[in-house]
């Protein structure tokens, strides 16, 4: 089968690889419609997250069609059309019965082999699912494979770090801050939109990304001190009562702590591959800081998300903004890694 490679940092080649095969009686093989590129594709194709083996298998956002199950696989079938999570889930631990599925002790990321233990990811023609029950989801009748996609990483994710930032009960009356205008922090817009934020500040480099913020509601800024300005003076000084870092570098982490309020929380979904914080526990002690992050449980919100979608669907016109084939995987990754033509979500048409 074909597949995306890592190879080294800013090299990702199309290579001819053994097909994808059941390796344990709780597996399925998988036939990939779509592939997504994930900003945290970009941390070991950048070099700042270290280890990956080369040869790995690219990607952990795919839908595509079950053509293979394991003896006790039960809930899926051959034929079924699926999503999945970026990362394997039993289903059943204390940790997915409590809707935290991303610290099953089960879990493996796709996408992800270092000293050749892990899996490979899914931006190939065939991936291997294991703990295929607890792992993939039929996609629901009347739902685009694209949101499926998104649900899978981006949008549950999306909705997660909008979710830590935001107070259902005083969600109306608060100010909040976006730093990074991504797929995701865009994602997170819409989703705080529809948790009834109606007070959004955005920052983002990007013009082309905080244009598409600004469509979905929010008050941009390219340059991190007019941000800040703004906040503080719609806050009378005080800062944003919450705000969601979708960055993972620390110039976006250090800029989270100057948006944010005295007793403010912070949402940071951004994944750090730096040892240190932006900011001190001292920094942090004297704003009463309230700081969540961690790894979104993606498919504990595919249970749920879809209805959502469903009752009230949203508009992924401006998302998809690049569609590839596989063969022209390593220009996706360099269009996508370099933001080039206005690019937020760039995706593999495989079968």
């Amino acid at each position: 089968m074909r597949a995306v490679c890592f190879q080294s940092v800013k090299n990702v080649s199309v290579q001819s690889i053994p097909d994808a095969k059941l390796e344990a009686v709780t597996d399925a093989v998988v036939e990939v419609e779509l592939a997504g590129l994930c900003g945290s594709d970009l941390h070991p194709y950048f070099g700042r997250e270290v280890g990956l083996d080369r040869g790995t298998v690219m990607g952990h956002e795919f839908v595509g069609r079950v053509v293979e199950v394991g003896e006790a696989v039960r809930g899926i079938a051959i034929g079924d059309r699926v999503f999945s999570p970026f990362t394997t889930n039993c289903g059943t631990c204390f940790y997915c019965r409590r809707g935290l599925s991303s610290r099953c002790p089960s879990g493996q990321l796709f996408g992800w082999r270092q000293n050749a233990v892990g899996l490979h990811g899914g931006q190939a023609e065939r991936v291997r699912v294991p703990l295929a029950d607890g792992t993939l989801m039929k996609v629901p009748e009347g739902l685009h494979g694209e949101a499926a996609l998104l649900l899978g990483d981006n949008l549950s994710t999306g909705y997660f770090g909008a979710s830590m930032a935001i107070d259902p009960q005083s969600v109306d009356e608060e100010v909040f801050a976006i730093v990074g205008c991504g797929t995701v922090g865009l994602l997170a817009i819409e989703c705080a939109r529809r948790m009834g934020a109606r007070n959004l500040f955005a920052v983002d480099p990007n013009t082309a990304r905080l244009q598409i913020a600004e469509q979905l509601g929010a008050t941009v800024f390219e340059n991190a001190d007019d941000a800040v300005s703004a906040v503080h003076a719609a806050t009378d000084g005080r800062g944003a009562d919450g705000v969601m870092e979708f960055v993972g570098l620390p110039e976006a982490q250090r800029l989270a702590y100057r948006l944010i309020r005295p007793g403010g929380r912070m949402s940071v979904i951004g994944c750090h591959c730096t040892p240190d914080f932006a900011f001190s526990p001292a920094q942090a002690y004297d704003k009463n800081l309230t700081y969540r992050t961690g790894r979104c449980p993606a498919r504990s919100y595919m249970d749920v998300l879809p209805d959502m979608l469903l009752n009230e669907p949203m508009d992924l016109s401006w998302c998809f903004t690049h569609r590839f084939g596989l063969d022209e995987a390593e220009e996706a990754y360099q269009v996508f890694a370099g933001g080039k033509d206005g690019c937020v979500k760039a995706v593999l048409e495989i079968c």
